[in-house]
């Protein structure tokens, strides 16, 4: 069994999830933050459902220079509709899913993968171990947050790694 194929039920279990928190997003609150310093709910529910998109980009690049020529390279999703989230996440998950199920070469996971801004090279790691931790964790953590921003707006949580307080 390939690396992606063992990874291919894990990105299935925890894209599952993520769609029932996203489905979950209030749109009556996508300015809502908890603090100044933090992103709006539309935002940080628009981030969660691009970054879904990072897998197959990392899958199909070497590197990601999020400021080219010292200009950044795309204009965030600060979303104003649960259904503009879901469909960037649903088209994001088709993407990814399709690059892991053609992704049959083990030894592409140990090429070296950059991550950048401009000419500052932020970390150089295995093409694998980027799709372990700026794919699959990042997802995660955002997703947690996303499930906080929930709770502190009185809406239930469903269950992510077992039953929430909401789902008994």
């Amino acid at each position: 069994m390939s690396f992606a194929q063992m990874l291919l039920p894990e990105f299935e279990n925890e894209m599952k999830t993520t769609r029932k928190v996203l489905e979950r997003v209030p749109e009556e609150k996508m300015g809502w933050k908890p603090h100044e310093k933090s992103m709006t709910l539309g935002r940080l529910a628009g981030h969660v459902a691009e970054l879904v998109g990072w897998g197959a980009y990392t899958l199909e690049n070497d590197d990601l220079d999020l400021a080219p020529g010292g200009v950044p390279a795309f204009k965030s999703l600060d979303s104003r509709s649960r259904q503009e989230v879901l469909d960037v996440f649903d088209a994001n998950v088709l993407k990814t899913r399709a690059a892991l199920e053609q992704a049959n070469d083990d030894a592409a996971f140990g090429k070296s993968w950059t991550l950048q801004m401009g000419d500052r090279v932020i970390f150089t790691l295995p093409r694998g171990a980027v799709l372990r931790t700026m794919f699959f964790s990042h997802v995660v953590h955002h997703r947690g947050q996303l499930s906080v921003y929930l709770r502190l707006n009185d809406v239930p949580v469903p269950s992510i790694y077992g039953p929430s307080a909401d789902e008994q």
